[in-house]
């Protein structure tokens, strides 16, 4: 406050969702240039609109469920679209895979090893299409 910056406390549940929104956004965007060659995060936004919107809501709601929060049901797209437009000039690479990506990956593993589907097909197969995975996990494979 003394440097006139402003800070908001939040509590534990509005901390998990920006948290998430932020892990989402760098994990899809990440996730979809790099499954088409590195392009940028604008061409990502640009080019692949609905290829990313879709992997949003699909790492959303996963990882909401899996972190017993409630998402903004409304606008999330749109939000994280909106900052890849501000940022239309970053490359896109994976990186930092353990707990980026890796955070989806395990959800995957660990539901497809109680018989359960994927909770993120879209981010599985898009992992393999990026040269991260060799092939998209049986389901039967995982449960043994």
């Amino acid at each position: 406050r003394a440097a006139g910056l402003s800070c908001a406390v939040l509590d534990r549940a509005a901390f998990t969702r920006s948290m998430l929104e932020k892990l989402v956004w760098i994990c899809a965007f990440m996730l979809v240039g790099a499954a088409h060659g590195g392009c940028t995060v604008g061409e990502v936004e640009a080019e692949h609109t609905e290829e990313v919107c879709d992997l949003i809501r699909e790492l959303a709601d996963a990882g909401a469920e899996a972190l017993g929060v409630r998402m903004d049901e409304t606008g999330v797209e749109a939000r994280l679209c909106a900052y890849a437009r501000a940022v239309a000039h970053f490359p896109t690479a994976v990186k930092e895979f353990e707990w980026r990506n890796g955070f989806f990956l395990e959800l995957s593993q660990a539901a497809m090893a109680e018989g359960r589907p994927d909770p993120c097909p879209m981010h599985t197969e898009l992992l393999v299409m990026a040269g991260i995975l060799e092939h998209v996990p049986d389901a039967a494979a995982a449960a043994s």
